[in-house]
């Protein structure tokens, strides 16, 4: 499959994942223990070239993820397997790609093979994936539906990730002068440093640290779990979360996906939460992800609120947000990117590049974002 061009594409339905896909693609955000593009390069064993999505992130540039394409100007020389950046196909998916063809998952259109000199379907086509070319095949996989989904769905992705990844772990072995309880797998990468007292519950799932991870004493961390490269650890209760890389945590964090260069480095709570990149948390900021009459949680969508049809849910964080020390966030709080809370405990939804009261700052969440980037050794580009 080396010769063929992995595209992935972000249908109306990836393009409304708010508020993460008004800064990337869909494909760039974490499922398990790696990103939707991530994993559709294991499945396939292609590299993705690129991504066809909204024309609003066609400046998008970070540091190791594919950039958005001009649809007009892909090359067309080669075969090209386009896929929907909401697919989650199972490991060990046939794929057949002798031949121009339409793949389904769940019922639905997830791709295409377009052979070489054909052209990619028009925008539309891909904003609204219906027509059929070529020979059907039916994958096995699912369709992320909703942003939620990639919560709801989480703990189950890291479990089977893990296992799949890791064959060959022993169940229980026990890092020196921890404690251990449970019989699945704890996964150590390169340079793990654990400290003496550290809790590894095994009892729901397994447990992967990244290289580089450090867990700093009194953490008690509950699998299934996977804490992503270079990230630390600072104490507290860990369960059911993925932590990306380079993030820095401490308090109680559960059901909770963080995305990557995140700071949450003091008491607080998160739960049922999905935070991008970027963001700092201020000592005791917590969320809500349970309503006091323990009904279903509704959450801001542009096109209107949206009932999750989950009992739990906490909070979906845009890139570059921040919050001031003891930030109360309510029941399904929805914050876009590049917000700066302070001044007591915001609404349900706070729309972009808000300061403070509500005001609209663009300036300065600019000069906010590169000087916390600089402070990893990463320039904010243009």
């Amino acid at each position: 499959m080396a010769e063929l061009e992995l595209i992935l594409f972000d249908d109306d339905v990836a393009r409304d994942w708010y508020p993460f896909t008004l800064t990337r693609p869909a494909g760039e955000l974490l499922l398990g223990t790696m990103t939707l593009r991530e994993r559709l390069e294991a499945v396939t064993g292609a590299a993705c070239s690129g991504y066809l999505t909204s024309p609003l992130l066609s400046g998008f540039d970070e540091l190791g993820a594919p950039h958005v394409l001009d649809a007009t100007q892909a090359r067309t020389d080669r075969p090209r397997l386009l896929l929907s950046s909401r697919c989650v196909l199972h490991f060990d998916v046939d794929l057949d790609v002798s031949a121009e063809a339409t793949y389904r998952v769940a019922d639905q259109v997830a791709g295409w093979l377009i052979p070489a000199g054909a052209p990619l379907p028009s925008d539309h086509e891909l904003r609204r994936p219906q027509i059929v070319r070529g020979q059907e095949y039916t994958l096995g996989g699912t369709m992320i539906a909703q942003v939620w989904d990639l919560i709801r769905h989480n703990p189950d992705y890291i479990a089977s990730d893990i296992l799949h990844m890791h064959p060959a772990a022993v169940p229980g072995e026990k890092p020196e002068h921890t404690h251990v309880v449970g019989k699945y797998p704890l996964i150590l990468g390169a340079q793990v440093h654990i400290d003496p007292g550290v809790v590894f519950d095994l009892r729901a799932g397994p447990v992967w640290l990244d290289d580089g991870v450090h867990v700093y004493a009194y953490s008690r961390v509950a699998g299934p779990m996977y804490v992503g490269k270079d990230s630390l650890l600072f104490g507290g209760l860990y369960t059911a979360c993925s932590i990306g890389p380079l993030c820095k945590v401490h308090g109680e964090i559960e059901n909770t996906v963080v995305l990557g260069y995140s700071n949450k480095a003091h008491d607080g709570f998160l739960g049922h939460a999905y935070l991008g990149m970027w963001i700092n948390l201020g000592a005791l900021t917590t969320n809500s992800d349970l309503k006091n009459n323990y009904s279903t949680v509704s959450v801001y969508t542009p096109r209107g609120e949206v009932n999750t049809g989950e009992i739990k849910m906490g909070s979906l964080i845009g890139d570059h947000v921040k919050t001031a020390i003891g930030t109360m966030l309510n029941t399904g709080t929805v914050i876009g990117p590049g917000a700066n809370l302070f001044g007591g405990m915001p609404g349900k939804h706070v729309p972009p590049f808000s300061w403070g009261n509500g005001e609209y700052r663009l300036d300065k969440v600019l000069e906010t974002a590169g000087r916390a980037m600089h402070r990893r050794e990463i320039e904010l580009s243009k």
